[in-house]
């Protein structure tokens, strides 16, 4: 399960890196409002702990943004303003949760693990797609009743597909799944994995497959029969 941490001071980042690590989520980072607008509009999160003082503006635009765009994704808001109407404010933005620093690691991730439950955004159960089952809670895959070992961009290219199967997932979805923002790309660095992934899926007698939408993206879904 991945998060997005939006904080600027380097030690807090170092310190949550760890601490949502070793709880078993996988974290990208941004420390600036305009990079977190970017990488939240190019991938799905499970949740994001979101700073309010940026150094390019206050955190509670990302919130409102996020929320202009439909988004729902539960956010726990960070700030040295614990006043009343700092609270109130981080609410009414749209954060789902309000942490004052400093403030102990063990009640950050009580607050997140608390908050996933609650929103339902914790995905326990198996995504299936045909005979391609995927549990985003342990990353195993079996395809066609057999385990399946994929690689770490595989994992995450099918992670993408499966969640959407049987719509088309625009590409620069897909490269920032994959890649995030910081890789050096080249030209056809996605279909690269998606050929791999493909091959995989035929390997094994996989029902689902991985249809290409020109110009637009990808698009996994159970074959008929």
């Amino acid at each position: 399960m991945r998060l997005l941490v939006v904080e600027d001071n380097v030690d807090l980042v170092a310190m949550l890196d760890r601490l949502l690590q070793a709880a078993g989520f996988s974290i990208d980072h941004a420390g600036i409002v305009d990079d977190a607008l970017l990488m939240l509009g190019g991938r799905e999160y499970a949740a994001v702990v979101l700073d309010l003082g940026l150094p390019d503006g206050s955190g509670l635009s990302v919130v409102r943004e996020m929320r202009k765009r439909g988004k729902t994704t539960p956010v726990i808001a960070l700030t040295a303003r614990g006043a009343v109407a700092d609270r109130v404010s981080g609410l009414a933005a749209g954060a789902d949760d309000y942490l004052v620093k400093p403030f102990a690691p063990e009640e950050l991730l009580a607050r997140l693990q608390a908050l996933l439950r609650r929103t339902g955004t914790t995905v326990d159960r198996v995504i299936e797609c045909g005979n391609v089952r995927f549990d985003p809670s342990t990353r195993e895959v079996e395809i066609n009743g057999f385990p399946t070992v994929l690689t770490a961009r595989e994992l995450e290219l099918l992670d993408v597909l499966i969640r959407r199967s049987g719509r088309v997932v625009p590409k620069p979805t897909v490269e920032a799944q994959l890649f995030g923002l910081d890789d050096d790309l080249g030209s056809n660095a996605v279909e690269v994995y998606v050929h791999r992934l493909r091959r995989r899926l035929a390997n094994a007698a996989a029902s689902a497959e991985i249809v290409t939408v020109r110009g637009v993206g990808y698009m996994l879904c159970a074959r008929d029969g």
